[in-house]
């Protein structure tokens, strides 16, 4: 496993671990998904993966809970990283929703707290000085933003009179957006772009195509597995089985390793099993040389997925069955 270049309490991996799943209907994984989540968090564990990110929204706290009973015993080998859901995020409710993350999930601070998203109305003012109460008592240890653009990310920062670690927003080969002005920022500034849906929900992983799509409400709704966008990226996906031939890896893992070669850069992709968090960790130790990196690039570029108000006919359709 590589860590972040980064003066943190513990170090961080380049690959963490992302809980939505855990006690969450909407994956598809089956009702017995709970009871794995133990292995596959111990199993992340010894590979060397120290980052586990949930959320008080996912699972309504069955997350946090799940996530906590796992890492039980070796807790002071993980950075465990929860957020809040920003309704009403003026600073008594920040404190007050953070005590109940910390009990589900069984810790005496929460080593990475986050905003979940930017709310449109309370100011980071308000967020930033419950978060750095927080931070005083000891129950944070640092704080980050998640869907932040950069100004309001910097705005953030400056509102909390400290640094605000990472940013933690959607960012695959497929979703480049952070590419521009938040990855540039973090390793300009020392922070850290903390990369959701590093595989754009599995998309990548060549699993997939117009003739044998994903089941689940989440992926239905991700206007990518369309039929028409599943063909689209077929180019995609034979140049990401290319470039794993030559490394004897997954398309999965580079598709991950292609993130990763930014130094501030982690990425959280979920597991639905051992095997997958094992391949997983594995792309951490993948070196993509330039003409490789290159070439995913090129590749990632000219794939034109429809997506906005143009896919929603097409998404109502596809679940129809029309």
């Amino acid at each position: 496993m590589r860590y972040v270049p980064l003066d943190t309490p513990r170090p961080i991996s380049k690959i963490g671990l992302g809980t939505w799943q855990f006690g969450s209907t909407e994956w598809g994984y089956g009702p017995d998904y709970a009871q794995r989540a133990a292995q596959i968090v111990r199993r992340a564990l010894d590979l060397g993966v120290t980052l586990f990110d949930t959320a008080e929204l996912y699972g309504f706290g069955r997350s946090e809970r799940i996530l906590g009973a796992a890492l039980d015993g070796d807790r002071d080998r993980a950075v465990v990283a929860s957020k809040i859901f920003p309704l009403l995020p003026v600073a008594p409710v920040v404190q007050q929703r953070a005590v109940a993350s910390a009990a589900r999930l069984g810790v005496g601070c929460i080593d990475l707290y986050q905003v979940h998203q930017a709310n449109p109305v309370v100011a980071d003012t308000h967020t930033m000085r419950g978060m750095r109460a927080l931070q005083d008592v000891g129950l944070v240890g640092e704080v980050g933003v998640s869907n932040y653009p950069l100004r309001r990310w910097r705005f953030a920062e400056a509102a909390l009179g400290r640094r605000v670690l990472s940013n933690q927003v959607r960012y695959s080969m497929v979703d480049r957006g952070p590419e521009e002005d938040l990855i540039p920022y973090a390793e300009q500034a020392g922070r850290i772009v903390i990369a959701y849906s590093p595989l754009a929900q599995g998309f990548l992983s060549g699993r997939y195509d117009a003739s044998h799509p994903p089941t689940g409400a989440v992926r239905r709704a991700n206007p990518y597995f369309l039929p028409e966008n599943l063909t689209r990226g077929g180019a995609l996906i034979d140049t990401l089985r290319e470039v794993a031939d030559a490394h004897d890896a997954t398309p999965s893992q580079i598709a991950l390793a292609y993130l990763l070669r930014h130094p501030n850069v982690v990425a959280i992709p979920g597991a639905s099993s051992v095997e997958q968090v094992e391949r997983n960790a594995a792309a951490a130790e993948i070196d993509l040389p330039a003409d490789e990196y290159a070439a995913l690039a090129a590749a990632a570029r000219r794939f034109r997925p429809v997506t906005g108000l143009a896919a929603l006919p097409k998404l109502v359709r596809a679940r129809l069955g029309r």
